[in-house]
């Protein structure tokens, strides 16, 4: 169900995040302690800011109460990924070629399951990462959960 209505919730929010220069980085819909939770994890170049995420806010929130894609009661929050962002598409794998990041794959490669190294590049349907030295092709559709990791 969450996924139908993340997609209905992207097609009405799509034009806005393009008007603004955003790009949405996640949407969550789930439930927690405190009930059914919405939130929408934007981006842009150079970084979001506070004022970037309470204007996102005001704009998605008051066309999501028109549009009134989801029934039940839900908290908004718009937030910044933040410096660990997930990585979701190929895209941002693309984008984030020679960082360190760490990925969990739904099933072992080469024994593991965990791989915490550099992201050399996108290869053909998967990427390729430096990890002790060895390099680890990961298929996409092996990748259950990736992020950037803060280098120091």
């Amino acid at each position: 169900m969450s996924g139908e209505i993340n997609n209905q919730v992207m097609k009405i929010i799509d034009s806005i995040l393009l008007d603004e220069g955003m790009e949405c980085v996640d949407l969550e819909y789930r439930r927690e302690a405190r009930g059914w939770v919405l939130r929408l994890y934007i981006d842009k170049k150079g970084g979001v800011t506070l004022d970037d995420c309470t204007r996102i806010n005001q704009r998605v929130g008051r066309t999501l109460d028109v549009e009134n894609p989801i029934e039940t009661p839900y908290h908004f929050e718009v937030s910044s990924p933040g410096l660990t962002r997930p990585l979701k598409t190929e895209r941002d794998f693309v984008k984030y070629q020679n960082r360190l990041v760490k990925v969990k794959t739904t099933e072992p490669i080469g024994n593991q399951r965990q791989f915490k190294g550099r992201l050399l590049r996108v290869v053909t349907e998967g990427i390729e990462i430096e990890m002790d030295g060895k390099v680890f092709h990961i298929p996409f559709q092996s990748i259950a959960k990736a992020r950037l990791e803060l280098e120091f």
